[in-house]
């Protein structure tokens, strides 16, 4: 039997191959969550041939398949957390992670171990593979794969980028999801609302249901209805449902009233998530409807409970008090379109640490913002940051005035320095200044 000092001897030795393990993967294959375009790989012949060299793992048990603009992350933990409070052992493989690779790929809210990412890279490279996966080709494959050794009830999938061609679309999901559109990633998806609406369509299945969350516009919503009668796929707008009557504010999180389960509280706050949540219910309906056994506790009791059950960060997240200092992952027109109006109600007793990638429309998120904040302009520590020195000129434009600096821990610390009992700390503007923040 192993004494204490020999499994510590086993650990750290265990986290030392962890480490290189994870540092081949980076080096090894282009990181969309790093450099952005380049590592965008459209197609699913790899992640095919990937499939196929580990046994198909995802046809090992059913699979919910969420897609969208915005919100994706927020409907992907919560279903998973009502799906764990009624029993079922959950696996959950969401993107891009904040703090530690393994976030990417959990069981019932536990991280993947570092045993089983050693063991699948190694397993990989075994396969002398004659094809170059990308960094979430393989990642994906490898949460299939630890899905399946893992015996999950159920895997709730979110798509990394678009539908059609995102790697996570070989699945044959029981039920899809696409929570709404809006302008992301147009140089890979297209540069109109319909042209995004059509790629994120691609993972519409033949007889398979779909819930829309928002359509955005009549346009939209007819392009999905059409791709949703083509395939023979039961189509529900959430957003047509009144599954609740009205939402109020109140501490721990968001009260919905009269919704069929009666009064529940759901934990994540901000304006976003009562859009979300109607899309969370009609897909709890739709899988009832399929006979999955989900009972109204569990989901007062999932929604309610939804990052401690299942390690969500970064949505509407208290950091800190006395300042209260918040920050979210949004980073996108859409998600501006809810920050913005939440942020501008504190008025001048708001101070924005704000900084983005180089690869967003940060001209009209900045058009979102409020203009009575004080800003601390940043730059978050990935190659594909924009330099906060061209936040600040593009923000001057816009009227918004502050002061640069080249790190999110010295941009806080100056607010923070600033700030009074009175005032909100707000960090964010991209995901990767919000992962800064949450690693110090």
């Amino acid at each position: 039997m192993l004494n204490e000092k020999s499994k510590f001897v086993l650990r750290k030795s265990t986290i030392m191959d962890y480490q290189q393990t994870i540092e081949w993967l980076y080096r090894a294959t282009p990181q969309f969550q790093q450099i952005g375009a380049a590592a965008y790989k459209p197609g699913l012949d790899t992640a095919r041939e990937l499939d196929k060299a580990f046994g198909h793992a995802h046809y090992e048990y059913p699979t919910i398949h969420v897609a969208g603009t915005n919100g994706k992350g927020s409907t992907c933990h919560t279903l998973a957390s009502v799906l764990m409070k009624q029993g079922y052992r959950v696996g959950l493989f969401t993107s891009p992670h904040l703090v530690d690779f393994r976030e990417r790929i959990r069981v019932n809210g536990e991280m993947i171990s570092h045993e089983g990412v050693i063991d699948f890279i190694e397993r990989y490279k075994a396969l002398n593979f004659n094809i170059e996966p990308s960094f979430f080709e393989l990642t994906t494959i490898m949460a299939f794969d630890w899905f399946a050794k893992q015996k999950v009830d159920y895997a709730v999938i979110e798509t990394g980028l678009g539908g059609r061609l995102d790697t996570t679309n070989i699945i044959s999901p029981i039920l899809t999801i696409i929570t709404n559109i809006s302008k992301d990633h147009v140089a890979q998806l297209g540069d109109t609302l319909e042209k995004i609406a059509s790629e994120k369509a691609g993972i519409i299945k033949h007889n398979v249901p779909i819930i829309i969350g928002n359509s955005c516009n009549e346009g939209v919503k007819q392009l999905f209805v059409d791709k949703a009668v083509l395939v023979e796929a039961p189509i529900t707008f959430a957003q047509e449902l009144q599954l609740f009557d009205s939402t109020q504010q109140v501490e721990g999180g968001i009260l919905y009233k009269n919704s069929a389960i009666g009064d529940f509280i759901g934990e994540l706050s901000g304006e976003c998530q009562t859009e979300n949540m109607a899309t969370i219910l009609a897909a709890i309906l739709q899988l009832r409807n399929i006979g999955i056994k989900i009972s109204d506790d569990a989901i007062r009791q999932g929604v309610g409970t939804v990052c401690k059950t299942t390690g969500l960060m970064g949505r509407w997240m208290k950091v800190a008090e006395n300042p209260l200092i918040i920050c979210d992952t949004g980073h996108n027109e859409g998600g501006w379109d809810y920050l913005g109006k939440t942020l501008s109600k504190y008025g001048e007793h708001l101070k924005m640490v704000i900084g983005f990638v180089n690869d967003k429309e940060v001209d009209s998120i900045l058009n979102q913002m409020p203009r009575e904040a004080s800003y601390y302009f940043t730059k978050a520590s990935v190659p594909r940051a924009l330099e906060a020195e061209k936040v600040a000129a593009i923000a001057k434009t816009k009227g918004l005035k502050g002061e640069i600096f080249h790190d999110v821990k010295s941009a806080l610390n100056a607010a923070k320095k600033d700030a009074t009992p009175d005032d909100l700390i707000f960090v964010g503007g991209s995901t990767f200044v919000v992962a800064d923040l949450l690693s110090d």
